[in-house]
């Protein structure tokens, strides 16, 4: 019997020998080749963002200095006809905990009330919510605001179907301009005050983009880490789009529309789950300029839970993948826009952006290296492994230099995740599965804790909010996550070959990351909600 063990244990390893030299190494040397050109080209990319910004906060090149800005104020002979009419639209569905915070801060905007029109399109299932947020309008009715309540009959189209349908209404033909804010966010009540003016000077302007500040951000690790990855989006990503291209990627909600320049662009859109995105490429392409004003903060909520946050990047990851594989044509047979502004969207905007650095994280940090710990043939050079991606961290690091301490955490979380977006991503390029899935993301805020009622809570899309029961689940299947289970079980043993070996040395970096797999596959990340 054991030379029989023996002898099928040395026919399996020629057969592995085999298969290594002809086929593993060779696809490990392809991967690895492709895997080190994509961080080098997404570096090329990070640093270029990068010094754009710096340049602009060192020499305050703030947008008030590169387009016409001036102060509103009403007119000695008109009055407050001086104010342009602006719109006021805030979608929800089932906002029990945030539908009394989001309408007030409308409200209360510094804005003359016979200038403006808030409009709460409400897609709430739950019959209760609905009649919470209809008394909230008619109370502030009351008080003299021109706040309207819009329903409608389906949820065809999801937030963009509620935001085409709202446009619909006669009253909307008065107003230039569309502020959106979703049901989370907290406007400043200068808001308008410091962003229509932009639209007002400066015709060519269809989007004015405010920056989002984090009510939550220090509830727990994993809200540091998303407040550390969206401070680099706003502070540097959006800035330099603003800044060199006058075109970036509306993100949904606290910002200003020129209603004209969305007409023009053909209107809202439900075709992908990123209406916001497919909305502002279009606009592009028919040669509108946005701004981003990063000193104006809107108030918002970042997910805490971990089954929520899954939730958002599958639409953050699948959205701009599948609208890229719907829009890649039309975009380079645009006539109205310059090559160099075509290359900007398709190479820098979508293909490094939503796509390349979706995929190849994963695939370099989570597969290549793991199995070049097995495969002796092949090496991956040092400037490639420990060099470029430190220099990548440091330059999204730089967006919260307060954060510096858990650049560790965040960087073995945001490979973790890497898993779930290289997932969503080729859901959205090939068209399948969950490509239009549209899940809520739902907040929790302080609502889970005794006597606080001073933060947010977003509902999940599949259940109403009043009275809903408490169970715990018993269902495995949805208590864990076995793709990052898997995951993290091969970086471990990658690890502790190469611990035992001593070949590569990175098991500090496969035990640690393959630690944060099954800590995540486990559910131990983010907030705990007991019952629930």
């Amino acid at each position: 019997m054991a030379a029989m063990t023996q002898t099928v244990m040395a026919v399996l390893l020629q057969v592995w020998n085999l298969v290594r030299v002809t086929l593993v190494v060779p696809l490990l040397r392809l991967a690895i080749f492709l895997s080190l050109a994509t961080t080098v080209m997404i570096l090329v990319e990070k640093v270029f963002a990068g010094i754009v910004s710096l340049v602009v906060k060192v020499f305050s090149l703030k947008p008030e200095k590169r387009y016409r800005w001036e102060p509103m104020s009403p007119d000695l002979e008109t009055g407050n006809l001086a104010y342009p009419m602006v719109l006021i639209q805030i979608p929800m569905y089932n906002e029990k905990e945030v539908y009394k915070l989001s309408i007030g801060a409308a409200c209360c905007l510094d804005w003359p009330l016979d200038r403006m029109i808030i409009q709460v399109l409400d897609d709430s299932t739950d019959l209760t919510v609905k009649d919470l947020v209809k008394l909230e309008c008619e109370k502030w009715k009351s008080k003299g605001v021109n706040i309207t309540y819009e329903v409608r009959n389906n949820r065809q189209g999801y937030k963009a179907g509620a935001l085409k349908e709202g446009m619909k209404h006669d009253y909307v033909q008065e107003c230039d301009y569309v502020a959106i804010f979703d049901a989370d966010f907290q406007p400043e009540s200068d808001f308008l005050m410091r962003t229509i003016p932009f639209l007002v000077y400066n015709p060519d302007i269809a989007l004015v983009q405010a920056r989002w500040k984090f009510v939550n951000a220090d509830e727990c690790m994993m809200t540091r880490i998303q407040e550390m990855s969206l401070n680099y989006h706003f502070k540097i990503e959006q800035e330099a789009g603003s800044s060199t291209f006058a075109f970036f990627g509306f993100n949904g909600t606290a910002g200003v529309w020129r209603i004209k320049a969305i007409d023009n662009a053909g209107g809202w859109k439900d075709r992908t789950t990123v209406e916001d995105m497919d909305l502002a490429v279009r606009a592009g392409l028919e040669g509108w300029k946005f701004v981003y004003v990063g000193d104006v903060h809107v108030r918002s909520e970042l997910p805490s839970t971990f089954k929520a946050y899954r939730h958002q990047q599958h639409r953050w990851s699948c959205g701009p993948a599948n609208l890229l594989k719907k829009m890649a044509m039309e975009i380079m047979k645009n006539e109205k826009v310059s090559i160099w502004k075509k290359f900007h969207m398709l190479y820098s905007f979508f293909f490094l952006g939503k796509v390349v650095i979706q995929t190849a994280t994963f695939i370099f940090y989570c597969v290549v290296i793991p199995v070049s710990v097995l495969v002796p043939e092949v090496e991956i050079p040092q400037w490639g492994v420990v060099y470029i991606p430190t220099l990548i961290t440091v330059c999204i690091i730089f967006g919260t230099p307060s954060s510096i301490h858990l650049v560790i955490f965040w960087l073995l979380f945001q490979n973790v995740m890497s898993l779930h977006r290289i997932k969503a991503a080729l859901t959205g390029l090939l068209d399948a599965g969950r490509v239009n899935e549209w899940i809520v993301t739902e907040k929790l805020g302080n609502a889970h804790k005794p006597n606080s009622t001073d933060k947010f809570k977003e509902s999940s899309n599949t259940q109403p909010l009043i009275n809903k029961p408490k169970t715990t689940q018993t269902n495995i299947w949805q208590r864990y996550y076995f793709s990052e289970i898997w995951v993290g079980l091969f970086m471990l043993s990658c690890g502790c070959f190469d611990l035992a070996t001593r070949r590569q040395g990175y098991f500090i970096y496969l035990i640690l990351q393959g630690i944060a797999f099954l800590i995540a596959g486990f559910g131990y990340v983010g907030t705990y909600v007991p019952g629930s």
